[in-house]
């Protein structure tokens, strides 16, 4: 018991240590840059396409946000693909269809088979042509600044990605939702903001990020077709194509004040099974982003190290923690006082920072941290192999004998020998559909 009992204090104090030292240096560099220097002028207007891939979204939901990208302020062009991935709920996703049907700016794409998220999005991008490509997740609402904030962003030729900032439009309806949305402030305002001090955000998040065409073209092979031990890997392909910019030698930046609003998970299955997905992306994706850490900033290494070293000394922490409580009836009280107080300092920290007193509630996350996301990440970290989407139909159950998905061109871009064509949607009806439910746009 004593054995317990010292790798316990031993565990929770070196992450203590570890995040003391990560989280410090993390609010230091996510303060806001001067931005007095940046240019508020176009030296040009670059045209801008936005990709809208769909899989049985919520009608009234994909309708919200179509008309944010309708509502767009941009100045310059402006073209919106919007593809349909072989939506089971097609017929009513083609009402929201028909009210931009006179709008000269949006054109339609039906896929006859769901294909997955990755295989929609580059269908749309190869057959558009704009300077700059946005990707927009099918639940999410943007300001209508965010195609200018992010594109002023995208002047500097060396930024080859950037994304705004992310809350959840669906914040006040539970518990859940409400801390999710605190979670999403942390993840872009600290995370992502100190990332950005160094040009290398390690993942443009997939409901509102910004490519640069050029960059974005000579990647698209690789990002099509990435495996993981000889598997296709189609989740997480925010990070991957993020991880791939840097790669290749681009800065990947964060604007903040580019909102766009998601929906997020209302209930604990849910989230918990979108969270496996993107533990199973991190850890992956980790794995490629190793290499390029010693060309980036010392502090892009602290935090890789923290993000994944850390959650697995607490989770040492706690499961002698369990077992010592289980064994001898005593509680560890240095490793729920340590737990506990850092708890405090970061709610107080974000509190301060977002001037929200709400942030002290956010203090509720810790035990679904210590109880739920721990043994999840622990889960994910041993079947990283395993490539189902878990709310969907994985396109993994669709690969052809060779290993590779059925390959998908824009009518624009042609089709290869074995495609599955495509075709713009003049708003006749499609009648191939498919059954498998769920949707893809929480990742």
């Amino acid at each position: 018991m004593d054995l317990l009992n010292t790798i316990g204090i031993g565990a929770v104090s070196c992450y203590a240590l570890l995040s003391t030292a990560h989280k410090s240096m993390q609010t230091l560099y996510a303060q806001p840059k001067d931005q007095s220097s940046a240019s508020e002028d176009f030296a040009f207007l670059p045209s801008v396409d936005i990709i809208v891939p769909c899989y049985n979204e919520n009608p009234h939901t994909f309708s919200e946000c179509l008309a944010s990208i309708a509502n767009q302020d941009y100045a310059g062009k402006l073209r919106v693909y919007v593809v349909d991935d072989g939506s089971a709920n097609r017929e009513k996703l083609e009402r929201v269809h028909h009210t931009y049907a006179g709008d000269p700016r949006f054109d339609f794409i039906l896929l006859r088979e769901n294909v997955g998220k990755r295989k929609a999005q580059i269908a749309a991008i190869r057959g558009s042509s704009g300077d700059l490509v946005l990707n927009v997740d099918s639940d999410s609402t943007l300001a209508s600044d965010v195609v200018t904030k992010l594109a002023l962003k995208m002047q500097n030729p060396e930024i080859g990605a950037a994304m705004g900032q992310l809350t959840a439009s669906n914040r006040n309806d539970t518990w859940l939702t409400r801390l999710i949305d605190m979670e999403y402030w942390l993840a872009c305002n600290e995370e992502r903001a100190a990332q950005a001090r160094f040009g290398a955000v390690m993942c443009c998040c997939g409901p509102c990020a910004m490519y640069r065409r050029s960059a974005l073209l000579s990647l698209l092979d690789q990002y099509e077709s990435q495996f993981f031990r000889g598997k296709p890997s189609d989740f997480g392909e925010d990070r991957h194509l993020t991880i791939l910019m840097l790669k290749a030698g681009f800065r990947t930046d964060y604007v903040p004040d580019a909102i766009a609003a998601t929906v997020v998970p209302d209930r604990m299955g849910p989230y918990l099974r979108q969270q496996l997905r993107w533990a199973r992306s991190t850890f992956r994706d980790t794995l490629l982003a190793l290499r390029l850490l010693p060309g980036l900033d010392h502090y892009i290494t602290l935090d890789v190290i923290g993000q994944n070293l850390g959650p697995l000394l607490l989770a040492l922490a706690v499961l002698t923690g369990v077992l010592q409580v289980a064994l001898t009836a005593t509680v560890p009280l240095w490793t729920v006082m340590m737990i506990a107080s850092m708890t405090m300092i970061r709610c107080a920290v974000a509190a301060v920072r977002a001037r929200q007193l709400r942030f002290l509630v956010f203090s509720l996350h810790t035990p679904i941290n210590l109880f739920f996301l721990l043994p999840m990440k622990a889960y994910a970290l041993c079947t990283l192999s395993n490539s189902d989407w878990l709310s969907r139909s994985s396109p993994a159950n669709k690969t052809s004998a060779g290993g590779e998905h059925p390959t998908t061109e824009a009518s624009a871009g042609g089709t290869s020998g074995n495609a599955t064509p495509l075709r713009r949607l003049n708003l006749a009806r499609d009648s191939s559909t498919v059954t498998p439910a769920g949707v893809y746009s929480d990742d």
